[in-house]
């Protein structure tokens, strides 16, 4: 359907007057353009998608926006299952100005948009600065101009032209267009203002404690005052998820904090959306939103006529909904006799029934597993009833076979999609792979058909074809420079680690990626939140950023997973690397470089070689420390209750003799013999002896290389460590290779 320029209705006799096809749009013009039609949308729910603040020479960039945006809310469950139920209509609304009023602060500019969108809830001190919102009443009069869509059967979207954090969550929702985090601020909002899920963050002003809650049991599903044995006793609130790996990562349980309040308050999951952006719904709220969505549109989307009694020789049917991830299962029942299979379709002539008239029953329920609540399972069950009377006889159906309704053909389908066709008459659909009959029926699993990519339906004389995209996203990985690389995808870092991901796919749309830390929930990659194009930076102790602290990771060893998830819905295969992170050096005291002649002798502070040369021996005395960054010692390296020695790829000619607190050796060379205490030796090539006179000796899962004696077998080994870390960027990179082939999910 080809996008068509319509006006807002108080524009709209200026517009016709000087509207020519060369002229400049006016502030205000807005055109609709259906992103994804899966039905009538009077029998869908329509998300509506509207910009404000972009120009119409931004139109391009709003365009880009929304297709960020929509790609990231498909690859979250229960979006990604459901996306079949939904249409979108984005909304080019020309805005005369650029941006959004009061971005990022009070002092800023106040703009004249189409939505008066503004942050600080529409320029007001009293609010706070993320909050986003916008005039609703013409936001109405755009989203009207979407035919068959009204108030009830719909969800607004509309997106700022800002870079900066920001949304909001009501009737309806708003997020900023571009910044790092906007693409998953548009699904919390949605849970907000489509599922009437509550924020789980322990405070409302950022940097500021919520406190105690002090009110009653909470109305909202995911938050409660019980303990766990209270909601099993009582089965209430989330008992039937309790004890399940949650799809955010952790169990499901109970967490303190949530609804802005610090303490007195329990949520499912230790983070989910709903709290911490990047993560999944977890099952508690993914629950909820698939009742809400399907909710918005009908579970039987058409059936044989039930309004008077039929004949015996009909072939009475119902028309199910089509998730893209199963099928919905279709029960007949006939005077209260259920009958065996799971077809849409009964022909009464098969049944042989006895003269008379007789009650037939079809019902209609979706098997999937995101929802466990009895009454949200009955709310996505419909049941359609016939009278059957052996006595009308029906004239002959003489109509031609033909499609009415179907997966989107305008688009890839996914390897593992159930692809769907409606028909008149409930005619017959045969069903081909690459030329291939794979199937009959209203729809095909992909995921049981086979590989191929172009996929037809024939019904009649009609043929509808989908090409299918089999074809896995890649993922690359980049690392900045770490202390060893000891074998492929595994690296040792003293310092912060950097990583970026890049995912890449055959066709063209915003590719997802994720990643994972030691099976923690898959964690959504937007590069910094300051800015996409920065890396993810890990440290020991997070980043805080605007209150919230980013990238906190343990010290230790870890494996991070991380794949994609193409435009079609398409999961990469996902892959990790190990990363193992220590106690950076101390802080130098004194710092040499170049070549030092004769002995050096550390009493006290901290001495740093960088990529020196030192020609004599070095001592090390009670107290003093030793970082050994790179470079040569040509003597004898000795050190008498240190308090740190940290010989990091340096080369040491002489023999070795190490006593120290603390004690880290990692990728040097010890080409005489050596006597350490404990402590870390990691990566380290040793020529001489080796003994080992402390006690334990860690080697991170690096190991050594020792061509003498050692009297250290069995104590080099690897242990756990428990601290975090981060980097400086380089050439450390690894990717996926292209896959074919079934989908490989798993968190």
């Amino acid at each position: 359907m080809p996008p068509m320029r319509l006006f807002a209705p108080l524009l709209l006799a200026a517009a016709l007057l000087q509207a020519t096809p060369a002229q400049a749009a006016e502030p205000g013009t807005a055109t609709v353009t259906p992103v994804q039609v899966t039905g009538s949308p009077a029998k869908r729910f329509n998300l509506i998608i509207m910009g404000d603040g972009y120009t119409e020479a931004e139109q391009s960039a709003f365009a880009a926006d929304v297709d960020r945006h929509l790609n990231v809310m498909w690859s979250i469950e229960p979006f990604k299952s459901y996306r079949t139920y939904i249409n979108v209509y984005r909304v080019d609304v020309v805005s005369g100005e650029s941006g959004v009023s009061c971005d990022p602060g009070l002092d800023a500019p106040r703009r004249n948009t189409p939505l008066k969108m503004g942050f600080w809830g529409q320029c007001n001190p009293g609010s706070v600065q993320r909050l986003i919102t916008m005039d609703n009443a013409a936001a109405n009069r755009f989203a009207n101009l979407v035919t068959g869509t009204s108030s009830g059967n719909r969800q607004i979207l509309a997106l700022a032209n800002s870079k900066t954090y920001g949304g909001a969550g009501g009737s309806y929702a708003t997020a900023s267009g571009s910044n790092a985090m906007s693409a998953l601020i548009s699904p919390h909002e949605l849970g907000h203002s489509l599922g009437g899920l509550q924020d789980e963050y322990d405070y409302y002003q950022r940097g500021v404690p919520g406190g105690p809650y002090t009110g009653p049991e909470p109305s909202s599903a995911h938050h409660t005052l019980l303990t766990e044995d209270q909601m099993r006793q009582q089965q209430k609130k989330w008992f039937r998820w309790l004890g399940e790996p949650s799809e955010s990562g952790g169990p499901i349980a109970r967490f303190e904090g949530g609804m802005y309040a610090t303490t007195g308050v329990w949520r499912p999951s230790k983070h989910s959306i709903m709290k911490t952006l990047g993560y999944y719904f977890d099952q508690v709220s993914r629950e909820v939103m698939v009742q809400r969505i399907t909710a918005k549109t009908d579970v039987i989307q058409d059936s044989a006529p039930t309004s008077a009694p039929v004949g015996a020789d009909r072939v009475l049917w119902v028309q199910p909904m089509h998730p893209v991830s199963h099928s919905l299962t279709t029960t007949w029942n006939v005077d209260g006799e259920d009958l065996p299979g799971d077809v849409d379709s009964l022909d009464l002539r098969t049944l042989g029934l006895t003269p008379g008239a007789h009650t037939v029953r079809a019902t209609v329920t979706d098997p999937t597993d995101f929802v466990r609540s009895p009454a949200v399972r009955a709310a996505i069950t419909k049941t359609r009833t016939w009278t059957v009377d052996t006595t009308i006889t029906t004239p002959p159906d003489t109509s031609a076979p033909a499609f009415t309704a179907s997966t989107p053909t305008d688009r890839p389908v996914g390897a593992n999609d159930v692809v769907y066709v409606e028909t008149n008459r409930r005619a017959d659909v045969t069903w081909k792979l690459d030329g291939r009959p794979v199937g009959t029926g209203p729809d095909l699993d992909l995921s049981k058909a086979g590989s191929g990519t172009a996929l037809t339906a024939t019904t009649g004389s009609q043929t509808l074809a989908w090409t299918v995209d089999a074809q896995k996203p890649t993922t690359a990985y980049e690392l900045s420079k770490p202390l060893l690389k000891p074998a492929e995808d595994t690296y040792i870092f003293n310092g912060p680690v950097d990583m970026r991901l890049t995912g890449a796919d055959d066709r063209a749309g915003y590719v997802v990626s994720e990643s994972r830390v030691d099976g923690d929930g898959w964690f959504n990659y937007f590069g910094w939140p300051t800015s996409s194009a920065l890396p993810w930076h890990f440290t020991e102790t997070g980043t805080t950023i605007d209150s919230l602290v980013y990238g906190k990771l343990p010290r230790g060893r870890h494996t991070v997973e991380y794949r994609s998830i193409d435009a079609t819905g398409n999961y990469g295969r996902a892959k990790s690397f190990t990363l193992t992170t220590i106690a950076p050096p101390p802080p130098c005291t004194e710092t040499i470089t170049g070549v030092r002649r004769g002995p050096l002798t550390v009493t006290s502070g901290v001495t740093c070689l960088r990529d020196a040369t030192v020609s004599g021996p070095v001592t090390v005395k009670a107290g003093g420390s030793l970082v050994v960054d790179g470079g040569t010692v040509s003597g004898a390296l000795t050190a008498s209750k240190a308090a740190e020695i940290h010989l990091l790829n340096a080369t040491v000619n002489g023999s070795v003799s190490l006593s120290a607190t603390t004690l880290t050796v990692v990728g040097a060379k010890l080409n005489g013999a050596a006597v350490i205490g404990s402590g870390i030796l990691a990566g380290t090539t040793v020529k001489g002896a080796l003994v080992c006179s402390g006690g334990q000796v860690d080697d991170l899962g690096a190991p050594n290389t020792v061509t003498g004696a050692s009297a250290c077998r069995g104590a080099v080994q690897s242990k756990a460590l428990a601290a975090e870390t981060g980097g400086e960027y380089e050439a450390v990179t690894g990717s996926t290779e292209p896959e074919h082939g079934s989908d490989e999910h798993g968190h």
